[in-house]
């Protein structure tokens, strides 16, 4: 499929979130850059760090742009070109990027019967040092490089226990079948590790991967 990677300061973003300007990330920054791993052959993500909670960006992030609601900071840091899946939370995820990354985005509002078509996915590019409100609607998944070999660090930012340990449930209708962690709504590729491990399989089409595109 072809894919154009427009940046998060188009018009085109509007639907999907907004830039999070106004406040000072450089120590947040600079603590994900000095103080948590890069692996290059994969993707690591931890909920919630106390180094980067200890930041003053974390009282803006918590009283401004969450209402005083608790949160966490964490990271999602590492290397990958791939789609493999698509998730979504009850509310707005912020990501703060220490690296150029493209961010693969789609609707909610475009699952139909339960599937996603792959081909409804837009990438943006997010620059280094800046942040993003994701909204609640967009789906979304691990951020992708946005410069071959070089990889990433995120900051990512979600109300307290978002992505911690599914809750015991029963299912009551076919929303419930997605619920993959604690606020986690996940559609998974066929072609997945996370599909193996039991997510619901919600995607069709091609498994995006930005390789080719990326310099």
């Amino acid at each position: 499929m072809s894919l154009k990677i427009q940046s998060v300061f188009d018009k085109a973003f509007v639907t999907f979130g907004r830039v999070a300007d106004g406040y000072d990330y450089r120590e947040l920054i600079s603590v994900l850059e000095n103080s948590t791993p890069k692996p290059l052959d994969s993707v690591v993500y931890v909920p919630s760090d106390d180094k980067l909670e200890a930041t003053s960006a974390f009282k803006d992030l918590r009283d401004n742009v969450y209402g005083g609601m608790p949160i966490q900071i964490g990271y999602c840091n590492g290397s990958n070109t791939m789609l493999n899946c698509l998730e979504y939370h009850r509310d707005s995820e912020v990501n703060v990027a220490v690296n150029d990354v493209i961010l693969l985005v789609a609707r909610q509002q475009d699952i139909v019967g339960g599937v996603l078509d792959t081909s409804k996915v837009e990438a943006f590019a997010l620059p280094k040092g800046t942040a993003v409100e994701i909204y609640a609607t967009t789906l979304h998944y691990a951020p992708c490089e946005a410069v071959k070999g070089e990889g990433f660090r995120v900051a990512i930012v979600l109300p307290k226990g978002t992505n911690t340990d599914k809750p015991s449930i029963t299912v009551k209708n076919s929303e419930d079948e997605y619920l993959f962690a604690c606020n986690k709504w996940l559609l998974a590729h066929p072609n997945t590790g996370e599909a193996k491990q039991g997510a619901y399989v919600g995607l069709t089409g091609e498994n995006i991967d930005i390789a080719s595109i990326i310099s």
